[in-house]
């Protein structure tokens, strides 16, 4: 299992990856790949709840490629970290299969509770270079995440999201209308200076009456 995941890792490179030339050429000279290679090994250990060794392969994979991903992560097949450096996956994410992660992403948590608390990536995805998406919530399948987005909250299927915080800006290819900014027009701000002022008359009005009802031994 874990030879055809590695098999199917190379061929991503090399269906999505134009500058790749060979399997042979991915798998000896692709960091990304090597980094999944590792991943694969300590994920076996990590699960037959062997961590020191899981995390050891882990910390030798990132002195060696750069990219750390926590021996707990939870990865699908056929996955593409394009150049890799920087890239940061925490311990309960999960990716899903043919998703694409450039340089500098970070799948990361919020907090310091135990539990489920990275996200989860659906089915080809694209996390674009220097793009954080934080905290335990759901990324849908077919979802474009931009270059520096900060992805906080989930997405359904087919939306591309961009900025800071990451909004959706298309859905199924379809840009989506803009959300308008609310004006308070001059109208509606008169009627708010009115009733204002007419609140104001009114507490004048109690305050007076309260003064009338008070006697004199309560006003020393």
């Amino acid at each position: 299992m874990i030879l055809k995941d590695i098999w199917l890792d190379i061929k991503a490179v090399q269906e999505r990856d134009p500058a790749a030339r060979s399997a042979l050429e991915v798998l000896l000279l692709y960091q990304g790949v090597h980094a999944l290679i590792w991943h694969r090994f300590a994920h076996w250990f990590y699960r037959h709840r062997l961590f020191f060794i899981a995390r050891l392969l882990s910390q030798i994979a990132r002195f060696f490629t750069l990219i750390e991903i926590h021996p707990g992560a939870q990865l699908g097949h056929g996955i593409l970290i394009d150049h890799g450096c920087g890239v940061v996956i925490g311990e309960t994410a999960v990716v899903g299969d043919n998703c694409t992660i450039y340089q500098g992403v970070t799948l990361g948590g919020v907090g310091t509770q135990k539990g489920k608390r990275h996200p989860t990536l659906g089915n080809n995805v694209t996390v674009g270079a220097g793009a954080k998406i934080l905290g335990s919530f759901e990324v849908g399948d077919n979802c474009t995440i931009a270059a520096n987005a900060v992805l906080l909250k989930p997405l359904e299927n087919n939306i591309t999201a961009v900025g800071v915080p990451a909004r959706p800006v298309k859905k199924d290819g379809v840009r989506l209308p803009k959300e308008e900014p609310q004006v308070v027009s001059m109208d509606h701000y008169c009627k708010m200076e009115a009733r204002v002022a007419e609140l104001e008359a009114q507490l004048r009005q109690l305050e007076e009456r309260l003064g009338a009802v008070s006697g004199p031994e309560d006003r020393q």
